[in-house]
């Protein structure tokens, strides 16, 4: 079978909550960003000068080298170090993950970059407090060194969170993310199966009309507006060692307002998608497609705007939370491969082409729709009446 299955448990699963931040609070929290900036920085100069040495450069030897600093720096002093050791472990799992990537060979397009430096006015603070670093209080959030924060309640935390992410995003609001254990909350069997297929035309084809999701061009729609305020930065854009003028600078907290708004509505579109989908169907088999090589095509402003892969990661945390059988197929030759007899096609079809014509049983049908029942047919899954079929066994019985 050419498709996998996604975990049923979900594990672990993230609360982001709106932060009320003083002046206090503010000042304090990035300071603290600074100090772990320099932490961060002095990693990378230490990994580089370790690799011309020939030398390793793990956790340990980046701890003692963090142990050392504190010693004779007061200023390293004052902040906390949970928060300065925990950057040495995010430090740690990139540099790994880039190096497993070039160990393995994959293509430059796939793979993790070393981590680099993080320039001051470029960089977002990002602030990592483990268990013993942070306490809820009150309703208030306090953190390691005396911050203390309101936190705009919109839910009740499920559990007691184990760690919590403070960052600030491009609109200087800031946000706390909490981890909490996630438990299945199952569905009533619906007692259907879906194949769904990605696209540009449409994001995502499905073998239910009823379940198919058109393209909604958030960004096309807000293009006139983000134009308009390229040309008000472009306008006001300063000299080079020049400070940013109070109008250059709203003008850019307009733009990045604008982005923000565009990226909500692709997810909120996705998460409503995602739960209808997922409360009418058993079983999901979905194409494991990853757009970000259509960013090197002529499509790449449609299949940006189109935000599959934000789909398709809320139908996959859509149905671990569910309790559904997610099927994630490979996605080489779909599109050459005929849903009725299973002859594939001897080349390429040409994005132009959008009917599908078999030339072994002369099947006719919409490229995309046959598209999304070979989804169903990798998966091991009947598809005959592919949008409403009945289990008989249980989904795991069937993938046996």
């Amino acid at each position: 079978m050419q498709a996998r299955t996604v975990a049923e448990a979900v594990g672990w699963a993230r609360y982001t909550y709106r932060l009320r931040v003083s002046s206090t609070a503010r000042v304090a929290l990035e300071a603290e960003w600074d100090r772990c900036r320099w932490v961060w920085n002095e990693c990378v100069a230490r990994a580089k000068k370790d690799h011309q040495d020939g030398e390793s450069c793990g956790p340990a030897r980046l701890d003692k080298m963090l142990t050392g600093a504190r010693a004779v720096t007061p200023w390293l002093t004052a902040g906390s170090s949970v928060v300065q050791q925990q950057v040495i472990r995010d430090f740690a799992k990139a540099r790994a993950k880039a190096l497993k990537d070039i160990t393995d060979r994959l293509p430059l397009g796939r793979r993790a970059g070393l981590p680099k430096h993080k320039r001051k006015r470029v960089s977002r603070p990002t602030l990592n407090y483990t268990r013993r670093s942070f306490r809820l209080k009150g309703g208030r959030l306090h953190l390691a060194g005396g911050i203390v924060v309101g936190v705009v309640w919109s839910r009740a935390l499920p559990d007691e969170p184990s760690s919590v992410r403070v960052h600030r995003d491009s609109l200087g609001h800031w946000y706390a993310s909490f981890v909490v254990p996630a438990a299945v909350q199952p569905l009533p069997s619906a007692g259907a199966v879906i194949g769904i297929d990605w696209g540009v035309t449409e994001t995502a084809t499905t073998t239910s009309d009823a379940h198919d999701l058109p393209h909604a061009r958030h960004g096309h729609k807000a293009k006139e507006k983000l134009t308009h305020y390229d040309r008000m930065m472009a306008r006001r854009k300063p000299a080079r060692g020049q400070a940013a003028s109070r109008g250059y600078r709203e003008a850019k907290r307009l733009r990045a307002k604008a982005y923000t708004r565009i990226a909500r509505q692709r997810q909120d579109a996705a998460r409503k998608w995602a739960k209808r989908v997922v409360r009418e169907h058993d079983v999901i088999a979905v194409e494991d497609f990853r757009p970000k090589f259509l960013a090197r095509t002529s499509m790449a402003r449609k299949a940006a705007d189109a935000a599959i892969g934000v789909t398709k990661r809320a139908l996959v945390e859509m149905g671990r939370k569910h309790g559904r059988d997610v099927r994630l197929v490979h996605p080489a030759h779909t599109t050459m491969e005929c849903a009725r007899c299973g002859a594939r096609a001897k080349h390429v079809l040409p994005l132009s082409e959008r009917t599908y014509t078999c030339t072994a049983c002369g099947a006719v049908s919409p490229r995309d729709k046959n598209s999304a029942r070979v989804m169903l047919l990798r998966a091991g899954l009947d598809p005959a009446g592919v949008d409403r079929v009945r289990l008989d066994r249980s989904p795991s019985e069937q993938a046996a």
